[in-house]
């Protein structure tokens, strides 16, 4: 699994010194001391019911299962764990389920992080009871 992923000096991905096969070897707290703060004190206060089901989904699936029926989620506060790798998640945007999948890059992150919720406003011409110095549009 860790031969797709190749990234640093040696070509092996790591994580804060440990390998993705070491990462996803250890347990849940262990892997809690490498997070960040914000991550790590989630998980020792205790992950929520939802956190805790969606844990459960991604250890009965596998990549395959996965790459055609991604594990859908609203939890984009759910941290990104080690055992998440090569698995795709859609992710609710607000407005509809967006496909991520996950990258060793990504430990570390929370789901929410790669699927945006805003998109970019572009405005179109003045429309009806609008003011006449709005309605004047440049021709260059």
């Amino acid at each position: 699994m860790s031969s797709e992923y190749r990234t640093g000096r040696e070509g092996e991905f790591t994580y804060r010194g440990h390998t993705l096969d070491e990462l996803q070897d250890m347990e849940l707290d262990e892997v809690a001391e490498l997070l960040p703060a914000r991550m790590r004190r989630t998980i020792k206060r205790g992950l929520g019911v939802e956190h805790e089901k969606l844990l459960e989904k991604v250890h009965n699936k596998t990549e395959e299962e996965t790459a055609n029926n991604p594990i859908r989620t609203h939890l984009r506060d759910m941290p990104v764990l080690p055992s998440f790798v090569g698995l795709t998640f859609a992710v609710y945007t607000g407005q509809e389920f967006e496909r991520v999948k996950i990258q060793p890059e990504m430990i570390g992150h929370y789901l929410g992080e790669f699927q945006l919720t805003r998109s970019s406003v572009t405005h179109g011409q003045a429309g009806i009871g609008a003011t006449r110095s709005s309605k004047f549009v440049p021709l260059k």
